[in-house]
């Protein structure tokens, strides 16, 4: 199983790209492209920042992302000993065109901390840290359960660690009483490990008028079908909502694109008529079914 890979809604899919290989070590943009969907051209672009594998797609009007989920920059003086300056140059270049949610600044739990939303609407979590026990990458996505999903960020953690064969939980920190809205006892912070990639998880009681949406969803590469049905069906159940071209939600209201490591393959190396058989092959399907976009790809 591959690494799980955030993937983006963009207005402007290789120009944000291009804006945030720009901000880390390590990234660069790997694949860019584009096919024909419907009346129109899906532009798509495959990146890495700081070693974390990403997705941008633009697609008619651009999804209008929520701080729901969000990227926690990890900047470790144990790492880097220029991480205090580095962070203060990061965030004067997301700022740039974007809104504060929490200025940069000394708090409780950070020397140096801050979250914003960039000029695309991407949230971003800034922070200064230095980790004890197991490493964590420099990028981590960050899921606030808000609204209706608020205090269910354990049980969701739970539900995602046991659906993927390596999953497991990290570390967490507690609301103690006097938090309200906030309940005591509920994740105020934490991270768990599920297919090659950290994910930190926190609830927020606070009345945020957002929640989870498909501007960002999380694409799981599957490379056989026996992957991809049981995914899907785990996904799926107690309430998930199975949508089209692989995409579902589950039943926190996560959005998810159970795919397959064919389609970035084909997109990356195939001709524009490969490509197009691989599309109305896919537009068609709720669940993935390789065998037909195997088919498709190879002309049959």
């Amino acid at each position: 199983m591959l690494a799980i890979r955030p993937h983006l809604w963009l207005g402007q899919a290789k120009e944000a790209a291009e804006f945030y290989t720009s901000l880390l070590p390590d990234s660069e943009i790997t694949s860019l492209g584009h096919f024909a969907m419907g009346a129109g051209q899906c532009q798509f672009v495959e990146y890495t920042m700081a070693g974390q594998p990403f997705m941008g797609i633009s697609l008619g009007d651009a999804m209008k992302f929520t701080p729901a989920i969000s990227f926690m920059i990890n900047f470790d003086p144990s790492r880097d000993p220029d991480a205090a300056k580095r962070i203060d140059e990061v965030w004067n270049k997301l700022v740039e065109g974007g809104t504060v949610m929490m200025a940069i600044g000394s708090y409780p739990f950070s020397e140096r901390y801050g979250w914003l939303a960039d000029k695309y609407g991407m949230s971003w979590q800034l922070i200064l840290t230095n980790p004890t026990g197991e490493e964590r990458p420099v990028i981590m996505p960050s899921m606030m359960f808000t609204g209706d999903v608020a205090g269910k960020a354990e049980e969701a953690q739970d539900f995602y660690t046991r659906i993927f064969k390596d999953g497991r939980r990290g570390n967490a920190a507690r609301y103690p009483k006097g938090m309200e809205p906030d309940k005591e006892g509920t994740l105020m912070f934490s991270d768990f490990y599920i297919d090659q990639t950290w994910i930190t998880a926190m609830d927020s009681a606070h009345p945020h008028g957002f929640g989870f949406n498909d501007a960002l969803s999380l694409l799981i590469p599957c490379e056989s079908q026996e992957e991809i049905d049981e995914l899907w069906s785990k996904l799926t159940a107690d309430g998930g909502q199975p949508g089209q071209c692989g995409w579902l939600k589950d039943k926190f209201g996560v959005s998810w694109q159970v795919s397959t490591a064919l389609m970035t393959d084909v997109f990356k190396t195939g001709d524009q008529e490969q490509i197009g058989r691989l599309v109305s092959a896919f537009m068609p399907m709720s669940k993935i079914d390789l065998l037909t976009l195997q088919k498709a790809r190879d002309g049959e």
